[in-house]
């Protein structure tokens, strides 16, 4: 379920892209004047969460903008079970930038979700970086995501801490991925 607010970031069909398929969301998307519901799982914009420490325990998630910063709310993340991360435009690379520092800095365990301008050539640098569910609005992308055209980068230049690539022969700076479902166990 959407509000008019943040349609532009969620799928219209109310589906999302994980573990290699397309799946309901069963999350209520709330705009910072709409009240909360008196259950289910809802997703709040990270002013709203940040401003209000007496949430009700039950399923939450926030919205993180462009530019934001998650630190100020770092020592909440483990009660939020799903985090989604706009990415404005394709051009705009501030949304990786947070992935990182969420699974990497403050170790965030839960769900990461790219919204808003997901493009197919951007999905493995976005799991490269954490994310692991997808609100893709782009056409051309679901359809290639339906039929399990996924592309995969074959070598990577910037070591992460990862269990799952391996140095590529001679190289060390280089990386080789491990099989996809590594990416996946967060």
């Amino acid at each position: 379920m959407k509000s008019e607010a943040l349609a532009p970031q969620i799928d219209e069909a109310g589906l999302v892209f994980r573990d290699g398929a397309f799946a309901d969301d069963t999350w209520t998307w709330l705009a910072d004047d709409e009240p909360l519901p008196e259950s289910g799982a809802v997703v709040l914009s990270l002013g709203r969460f940040a401003g209000t420490p007496d949430l009700p325990g039950r399923g939450l998630a926030i919205v993180v903008r462009a530019g934001e910063n998650v630190a100020t709310i770092a020592d909440r993340l483990p009660r939020l079970a799903m985090i989604a991360i706009d990415f404005p435009k394709f051009s705009d690379g501030r949304g990786f930038s947070t992935a990182r520092l969420l699974r990497e800095r403050f170790e965030y365990a839960g769900e990461l979700r790219a919204i808003g301008d997901v493009l197919m050539d951007q999905i493995p640098l976005m799991r490269r970086c954490g994310i692991d569910s997808f609100a893709v609005t782009h056409q051309p992308t679901r359809a290639a995501l339906a039929a399990g055209r996924l592309p995969e980068v074959p070598l990577y230049l910037q070591p992460v801490r990862s269990k799952s690539e391996v140095p590529a022969g001679t190289r060390p700076w280089a990386r080789k991925p491990g099989p996809a479902a590594l990416y996946l166990e967060r």
